[in-house]
């Protein structure tokens, strides 16, 4: 078995409010940061599994991602190969 690194990025969906994003955007001009548009706040979580190849490793986080990770009514789940740790 080989180790796989992922990273898996859960946003809530387009068209949703974001309060955690809107009081980020609006605390960054008064630390001098004014052109910061959209915000938006999420999940990053990073995770290793051990399998036979990428493919089942990533099929398997995938899998974490809709199941237990995110909730796909309300999120996105991007998942995306991570440099070994």
């Amino acid at each position: 078995m080989t180790t796989f690194s992922f990273e898996v990025l859960v946003t809530l969906k387009d068209g949703l409010s974001d309060p955690q994003g809107t009081a980020v955007e609006s605390a960054l001009p008064a630390l001098g940061w004014s052109n910061v548009r959209h915000v938006r706040v999420g999940k990053h979580i990073r995770l290793d599994v051990n399998a036979d190849d990428a493919g089942s490793a990533r099929a398997q986080v995938e899998e974490m991602a809709r199941r237990l990770l995110s909730n796909p009514v309300i999120e996105d789940a991007h998942v995306m190969e991570a440099a070994s740790s």
